[in-house]
This record gives structure tokens, C-alpha cells and sequence, in this order.
């Protein structure tokens, strides 16, 4: 291999089409048997895309079933060959030879369509399938009877293949090489000279088969001619060329046909027997022909998408060595036995939702090697999902969505994808693919009710409970996490975060503060839900808080008009009739509801035979018949009570007078009147005496203990210290009357030791913080004071007392 010289041309062809998802085709041609790692092309520049997309879309090579004999290099963007390439392993005598493959790109999805040409070189030698042939020739055969060879073979093509033969010795036979329709040559040996057994009864010849290819290789085999006696006559075929098909899934043993020869010779030199002669390699693996009645039998199993048809030659031969050949040609007819193959070259595992129209979610190549209808693929997914496939090119199909995608109506895909092809019975391949659909944030959170109610009773604890909203997202995740707000807004002027907070997670609407149904009974509150997406959406609910009253108020009497410093009596005449209306007790409450139903009583009452009370309308009415015995002076509590629970009430006093006129009133209630602010007074007098006498007794406590603690701290300080305690007046005093008599006293204290350096000079605080003015008199007896002072402070003195 390595004298032979190689010549070998790439050929680049990058044709854009236009469909979706093959952007491009490219074509090589490579010798075989080149080295692995050879340079192949830059498939790079060739498709003219960056060394850089390569690598960001993570380039592969898609090569189906084939073997990998090529491998891409991502950082060169070259492809590089893998494995050595037998052409005629990969081939055999097919042309032209090459293999097929796909370039695949993601993010997004690509796919290039790849061709190499394999060309051969000439690395095989031509060959016979038989180390010698042997002739029985009879010596009386004509100069010209033709003897066929056992063909060559070569498994290299084209001028590299087998080119020509050549034999010696000559001197009996002469080669001669007639051409069959299919292109092949028919090897004969002609006998050009009688034989004559006597002079040579064996002739040994050397047949060689010779390629065109650089260097020139040959083949060889041994020809043993044995000249028999007188048989003038060869078998003659019927049929130069027999015709016959059968279908490739045909049971072993089905005869195929019958051929005929016959040899106008009789007895042994007539005897015909038949052969499968030379043919092309395998053929006598899959026929086989009876040599005494030329019936052709199947014997191995057919495939038509290995081969289509055979070409055998056979052989009829008498007793005396004479034959003629002929040729079977035998169609195979193709069955559908084969299922659509389908290769997913590129999925997507998920997409997204707001994905644009026709987006490519997988590539896939369908290949049937059936022929004709059989072969024909059509593919087809599940109905009612918005995908559909396309064909792309020949063979290559795309999976892309044709609606709008909607995650919260259909999160997964189970795309079944079913390809069959158009033979009878129809055959069919199916594969399926699960797509997730990833969520954007295209839902805004939904509250349950349009608006809430709530309620809450007054006097409230802060902090409280009241109600809670509920917000659903449709989204998924993030995009489903819904958080609470409160909008601001205000009610009566105040913001409506100092009445109420929102849990931002639970949607839980607490109280900031205790609710007074009497200031407020009810208010609105705007709450926002708002999703974790981005951008985030949000919807928004008005909430109305009702206020609840409880019973938390008493009745409030509006008459009659309680006052201490008049009194206020309503007048019956002494002929009033029974059911006379003396007055009304009016009175109201601020509760609502049944807290605020009033009921009225009568508590006491100077005659309680006299009046009544209406127990719903407070209205005083006489019961009986007045007379001039009743007493002039009535007085009635009434109490009013209200319907909660617990109840509340208020009492009032009503005074009536039992009168024709009003100076009489007078005179009757003047003594009432004397004598209740009589007891008024002395009620309040005996509680002043009573504090007054407390006081007293507590400020005498206090200054007795102050005394004993005083007298107490004296002998401490005596006890210490031998020097005496030394009164002096203040430094500042006043005399208002002129008279030089001090209004306040103070004390001084002097303590000294042995060491005065250390002694200790305590001045007494003033018994009052009243500020005394300064008179000029007062000099001298100021600086006095001050000698005194100056003495104290002199080490080891004595102190003068004056």
C-alpha cells in the first residue's frame, strides 16, 4: 500500500434548501483504506458555518445504523476519518459507493445532510473460485469448439477490476473472451488445432487473469485438458438466456425452473449432466440444479434488499467432454417484511409555552428498504394536540407545533408518532415522545368571590383574626406563589394600615386596633394578590369589614333633665282620672339592634298605687283615681334598661306634684328642696372633716419619725468627733418688716478631727426653697460668717463660737 500512488479528489457541493430543518448538503470523495485520522474536509467552511457554532450547538455526527468511519472534530470543524474503509466490505460491486450520514446542531435545532464517496483503489487481485479446471475433450473435436472457463473474479471495480486474460501454451487452444449484456466477458477456450490423443493424451495450460489498476495484479489457475476419444457432438441448449422470478420470501426447495441441453450423441456420449458453472459469489449458496434433469431449486434464503436478482450460468456436459453453456436470470420479487425504521436524530425534553408557531421540537429519519408501494412511508401523530409533523426531505420528517401551547391545560405530551408504509398488508413502526411544556407567567392570581364580607365585633382584641382571602395562579412554581397586599386607601381620613394588616403569605386580615361600633360600623379595604413571576401579575378584591355592636353603652335619659341645682316637678291634678298622663321618661342608647331596645320600670315610688310606667314608651300614667288624700309630694325612680346581654341601665328621678297650680308647687317643694341641699351639705362636710383628720394624724407620723432619725444621727456625729455643733444664721436672709427678725432657720454643721486636712464640712439644707433677698445690713454679720469660715479651714486651729 504504501508504493501505491493515491489520487483522490474532494468534491464540495452546499445546496440550501428550503424546508425547516436541513439547511444544507455537502459531498466528499475519499480513496478507501486511507489512515485513521486522515483529513477528510473542513466541514466548517464548506457549510460556512463558525468553528464556534460547532461547539455552542454541541455538533454530532447522526449515522443511523451504518458504522462510525468518520468522526467530526468540534474544535477544528474538520471531519477526520475513524476507521479504515474497506469499500468492498462497505459496497461490494455497488456503485457508487458512500456513505450517508447527518450533521446534528441544538440550541436551536439544525441539521446538515453529509455524502462521502468511497472510490476504490486497487487492493485486491483477481481470482478463480477453483484451484484448476479439469476438460475431457475427444480428439475428434472440431478445430473451433469453444471449452467455457471458469471466470475471474475481482472484487475491486472499474479499471482497478478484473481487465483482461491471458493463456499459454498455444498451441492447441486459443483464449477467447465474448461479452455478456450485463458487462462481463464470457471466458472460452477455443480449440485452433485438432487434437491427437496419441501424440499428447494430457495438455496442461495456464490461465491468468490480469486488473488495470497501478501496480498491475493478476491470478492464476491450472487447466488439465485430457483428450478423450471420438465424441463429435456437443449438448446444445435449448435457450441461450432463461428467465425466471421467484419472491424473496420463498420456501427452500421451490424449483425455479427446468433448463434443457441435448446431445444428438448416443449412449454415453449423449448423456447430458448439468451444472451451476461460474457466477457471481454466493449464488451457489442460495441455488443448486439437478444434474440429471436440470430442474433449478432453491436452497438458501432470499432477501430482496441485499439483491435483487442473480445471474447464474450453467453448464451442460456429455460423457466425451463437450458442453454448452447458458444463462439463468432470476428476478426476486420483493414482499413488504420490512417495518419503516425510525431514528429520532434530535429531541426536545421540554418546551416553552409561549413558544412561536411551526417551533421544530424533534427531527427524526424514516427509511424502509422495501421497493415501490412497499417502500412508500407515510407519518402521522395523535389527533387533538397542537403538533404536527413535516416532511423535510427525502426520508426526514419534523416535528413542530401548529397552535398556541398552554401549560395550565396541558403540562406533558405523549407524542405518538406512527409511520407506515403503503404495502399490503401495511406495516407500521411507532414511536413515542414525551415533551414537558415549561410555564411563563402568563396568569394573574384569581381570587374566589369577586368581593368579601367580613365581620368583627367591636371591642375587639388588636391583632385579632378577621377574615382570610384566598387567591389561586394557574402558573406552576414560582409563578403560582401569590402574595398578599394591602393598598393603601384611607377611611374617615386615617390610612387604612392603622385599622388593619394583611398576612403577605396566609392572605389573613388581622385588626391593628379595637373597633368602636359607635365611631365606625363599617369600611372598605382594597387587598392585592400578587404572583412570585416576572414581571408578576396580580388581580385585586374589595373587602367590606362590618362592624358588630356589642352592649357596651347604657341608656342615656334625656328627660326629664337631671340637675343638683333645680328641681324640676311635673303636676297632677287632684281630679285626674285613671290612665292620666303625668309625663314621659325619654331616653335613648347609642347600641343598635336589641342592645338598644329600651325597656322602662318603676323602681320605687312614694305611692306605688298611684302611677305605672309603660314598659315600652316610658310613659307615666296614673292608675287610679287621684284624690286630695294622696300626698302632694311624689317622687319615682324609674330605671330604663336595655335588651342586651348583659343589660345595661340608667335610673332617673321624676318628682310629681299632686297640685291645680304652680305657686302651689312651689310652696310644697321648697321645703323638699331646703332640705336636700341640707344633706348635701352635710354629707360633704363630714367628708372633708374626715380627711382632714387624716392628714393630721399622717403628718404628725412623719415628723415624729423624722425627729428620732435626727436625734439618732446627732449622737453618731458626737460620738465620732469631740467638737461641738456650732449654729450660725444663713448667709442669705431677708427682713421684710424691717425688724431684723429671720423668717427661716438653718443649720450648720461643722465636724472636725486631729486631721483637718481630711475633716468634713457639711452645710445644712435650707427648710425652705423660698429665695431671701439681700439687705446692705447684713454685711457684718456676713463676714463674720466668713472668718468663721476661714478659721475652720485653717489646719490644727481652734474654732471660736461666737
Amino acid at each position: 500500500m504504501a508504493q501505491r500512488t493515491m489520487r483522490w479528489r474532494v468534491s464540495l457541493c452546499v445546496s440550501v434548501l428550503c424546508l425547516t430543518a436541513v439547511l444544507g448538503q455537502v459531498s466528499y470523495s475519499i480513496p478507501e483504506e486511507m489512515a485513521k485520522g486522515s483529513l477528510v474536509g473542513n466541514i466548517a467552511q464548506d457549510l460556512g458555518l463558525d468553528v464556534k457554532r460547532l461547539r455552542s450547538g454541541k455538533a454530532r455526527l447522526h449515522t443511523g445504523n451504518n458504522a462510525e468511519y468518520i468522526e467530526l472534530d468540534r474544535e477544528r470543524g474538520a471531519l477526520l476519518v475513524r476507521e479504515r474503509i474497506d469499500r468492498e466490505a462497505l459496497c461490494a460491486q455497488t456503485m457508487p459507493c458512500a456513505l450517508h450520514f447527518q450533521i446534528i446542531l441544538e440550541n436551536p435545532i439544525e441539521f446538515y445532510r453529509v455524502t462521502i464517496e468511497i472510490t476504490d483503489v486497487n487492493d485486491n487481485a483477481p481470482f478463480f473460485q477453483k484451484d484448476s479446471m479439469k476438460f475431457d475433450i475427444s480428439e475428434s473435436a472440431t478445430v473451433g469448439s469453444k471449452f467455457v472457463l471458469e471466470r475471474a473474479f475481482d472484487s475491486d471495480i472499474g479499471v482497478n477490476g478484473l481487465q483482461s486474460y491471458s493463456f499459454h501454451p498455444t498451441d492447441n487452444f486459443v483464449l477467447k473472451l465474448q461479452g455478456d449484456r450485463d458487462g462481463s466477458k464470457k471466458v472460452e477456450m477455443v480449440l485452433e488445432k485438432p487434437l491427437d490423443r496419441e501424440q499428447k493424451e494430457q495438455i496442461s495450460l495456464l490461465l491468468t487473469a490480469a486488473d488495470g489498476g497501478e501496480p498491475r495484479m493478476s491470478g492464476t489457475v491450472q487447466i488439465h485438458v485430457t483428450v478423450l476419444d471420438a465424441n463429435d457432438n456437443a449438448p446444445l441448449f435449448t435457450k441461450p438466456i432463461y428467465k425466471t422470478s421467484i419472491v424473496e420470501n420463498s420456501q427452500r426447495g421451490t424449483v425455479l425452473t427446468t433448463v434443457k441441453a441435448s446431445d444428438v450423441d448416443v449412449d454415453l456420449n449423449g448423456l447430458v449432466k448439468y451444472s451451476i458453472s461460474s457466477s457471481t459469489v454466493g449464488v451457489k449458496d442460495h441455488f443448486d440444479i439437478d444434474e440429471d434433469n436440470g430442474e433449478v431449486r432453491l436452497i438458501g434464503d432470499l432477501d430482496y434488499e441485499k439483491t435483487r436478482h442473480y445471474e447464474i450460468d450453467i453448464e451442460a456436459r456429455d460423457q466425451g467432454g463437450l458442453s454448452d453453456s447458458s444463462k439463468l436470470m432470476v428476478e426476486i420479487i420483493d414482499v413488504n417484511d420490512n417495518k419503516p425504521h425510525i431514528d429520532l436524530m434530535s429531541t426536545s425534553s421540554s418546551i416553552s409555552e409561549d413558544s412561536s408557531y411551526e417551533t421544530v421540537v424533534a427531527v427524526m429519519s424514516v427509511n424502509d428498504p422495501d421497493s415501490e408501494n412497499n417502500g412508500v412511508v407515510k407519518c402521522s401523530i395523535s389527533e387533538h394536540i397542537p403538533f404536527a409533523i413535516q416532511s423535510t426531505a427525502n426520508g426526514f420528517y419534523s416535528l413542530v407545533t401548529d397552535s398556541d401551547l398552554d401549560r395550565e391545560r396541558a403540562a406533558e405530551y405523549n407524542i405518538s408518532i406512527t409511520c407506515c408504509d403503503e404495502g399490503v398488508p401495511s406495516l407500521s413502526s411507532s414511536v413515542t415522545l414525551t415533551l414537558h411544556i415549561s410555564d411563563v407567567n402568563d396568569n394573574a392570581p384569581v381570587f374566589e368571590r369577586s368581593s368579601y364580607e367580613a365581620y368583627i365585633v367591636e371591642n375587639n382584641t388588636p391583632g385579632l383574626s378577621i377574615f382570610t382571602v384566598k387567591a389561586t395562579d394557574a402558573d406552576w412554581n414560582q409563578n403560582a406563589r401569590v402574595s398578599y397586599i394591602l393598598e393603601d386607601s384611607s377611611v374617615n381620613g386615617v390610612p387604612v394600615s392603622s385599622y388593619v394588616s394583611v398576612s403577605a403569605d396566609s392572605g389573613v386580615i388581622h385588626a391593628v386596633r379595637s373597633f368602636d361600633y359607635e365611631h365606625i360600623k363599617d369600611f372598605h379595604l382594597c387587598v392585592k394578590a400578587q404572583d412570585g413571576g416576572s414581571p408578576p401579575l396580580s388581580s385585586n378584591v374589595t373587602v367590606k369589614i362590618m362592624i358588630q355592636d356589642q352592649n357596651d353603652n347604657a341608656p342615656q335619659v334625656l328627660y326629664p333633665v337631671q340637675t343638683s341645682s333645680s328641681l324640676v316637678a311635673e303636676m297632677v291634678p287632684p281630679s285626674a282620672d285613671v290612665g292620666y298622663l303625668v309625663t314621659k321618661v325619654v331616653a335613648v342608647d347609642v347600641d343598635s339592634g336589641q342592645n338598644a331596645w329600651l325597656s322602662y320600670k318603676l323602681q320605687k315610688a312614694t305611692d306605688r298605687a298611684l302611677f305605672e310606667v309603660g314598659l315600652q314608651n316610658g310613659e307615666i300614667r296614673t292608675i287610679r283615681q287621684v284624690t286630695d288624700k294622696d300626698a302632694v309630694k311624689q317622687r319615682l325612680t324609674v330605671v330604663v334598661e336595655d335588651n342586651g346581654q348583659p343589660s345595661r341601665s340608667a335610673t332617673v328621678n321624676v318628682n310629681v306634684a299632686v297640685a291645680d297650680s304652680f305657686p302651689e308647687v312651689l310652696s310644697e317643694f321648697t321645703d323638699f328642696t331646703h332640705d336636700k341641699e341640707y344633706n348635701d351639705n352635710l354629707t360633704f362636710y363630714l367628708v372633708l372633716a374626715l380627711a382632714v383628720v387624716s392628714f393630721l394624724f399622717i403628718t404628725c407620723l412623719v415628723v415624729i419619725i423624722s425627729v428620732k432619725i435626727y436625734r439618732w444621727r446627732q449622737s453618731r456625729i458626737l460620738y465620732h468627733s469631740s467638737l461641738p455643733v456650732i449654729p450660725y444664721y444663713p448667709p442669705r436672709y431677708s427682713d421684710t418688716l424691717g425688724t431684723g427678725t429671720l423668717q427661716h432657720v438653718y443649720n450648720y454643721e461643722v465636724c472636725r478631727t486631729t486631721d483637718s486636712r481630711k475633716s468634713d464640712c457639711k452645710f445644712g439644707r435650707a427648710g425652705s426653697q423660698n429665695v431671701l433677698i439681700m439687705e446692705p445690713s447684713c454685711t457684718g454679720t456676713m463676714q463674720r460668717i466668713q472668718n468663721e469660715k476661714n478659721i475652720l479651714d485653717e489646719p490644727d486651729s481652734p474654732v471660736e463660737v461666737s
